[in-house]
């Protein structure tokens, strides 16, 4: 076999530009910016489980978020954040939805799915801001607790301890809750944000028929792709400050 022959053939066999996975190289860039958001999350998450571990009292999530809008002093725990999170994983249905029928061209069921998926992104978002304002009322935010009287005697109900226990390290306990719970829920929060940023994006795009003129959506599965991971990280977070 010649030399031009060979050059020929491989040029044939491997002409670059194309992924060996079968893979879009926005799809894969995506992949990647998602590992790496996983470990953010990560490091977060296994610094407040550290910090918990070690400690020797911690605020019982039954008695911290145990109210409901317009309900009161009504005893619901966990009742208010069950319907955040089925609020988020709908809204994750939807994206699913969205996706689909962008797989067969239905322009007019991107939309409809996809102002779904931005609604439910919406609510979610303004039931946290709900949440972070009752906390914030009853003297919770960042660094808040000064004084260790007023902090006692306010948040000695969320232990589930003895009070000589709760009067020793109760304090710093408060403290590194919420800490965590602000800066970590903040941080998803802004995920939720600006996947909703995204999503509008997206819709407006389809409105215009941009991608029906690309003759393919793989933009919407792109930005789906950030939207179920925000929602799986949801799933961790929910079950460390609210279940555990």
């Amino acid at each position: 076999m010649s030399q031009a022959t060979a050059t020929t053939q491989d040029v044939k066999s491997w002409n670059g530009g194309h992924s060996p996975f079968n893979v879009s190289y926005g799809k894969m860039m995506m992949w990647f910016f998602l590992l790496s958001d996983a470990f953010t999350f990560g490091a977060f998450l296994i610094s407040y489980g550290t910090t918990r571990f070690f400690s020797a009292v911690w605020p019982d999530p039954n008695k911290v978020f145990h109210s409901f809008p317009f309900l009161g002093e009504a005893n619901a725990p966990l009742l208010f954040v069950s319907l955040m999170t089925f609020i988020l994983i709908l809204s994750s249905v939807t994206m699913v939805l969205a996706v689909h029928a962008g797989h067969y061209n239905d322009r007019k069921g991107v939309i409809k799915w996809m102002l779904w998926t931005i609604i439910g992104g919406i609510a979610f978002l303004a039931c946290q801001a709900w949440e972070w304002t009752h906390l914030n009322h009853q003297g919770a935010w960042w660094g808040s607790f000064t004084d260790p009287a007023t902090a006692l005697s306010s948040f000695e109900h969320f232990f589930s301890a003895d009070k000589a226990v709760i009067a020793q390290h109760g304090l710093q306990a408060t403290h590194d809750f919420y800490n965590y719970f602000f800066t970590i829920t903040g941080f998803h929060g802004f995920h939720v944000f600006s996947g909703v940023i995204f999503n509008v994006m997206i819709l407006l795009n389809t409105i215009n028929g941009k991608y029906e003129l690309r003759g393919h959506y793989e933009m919407v599965e792109k930005v789906g792709l950030y939207w179920h991971f925000v929602d799986l990280v949801w799933v961790f977070v929910f079950t460390c400050f609210y279940l555990l």
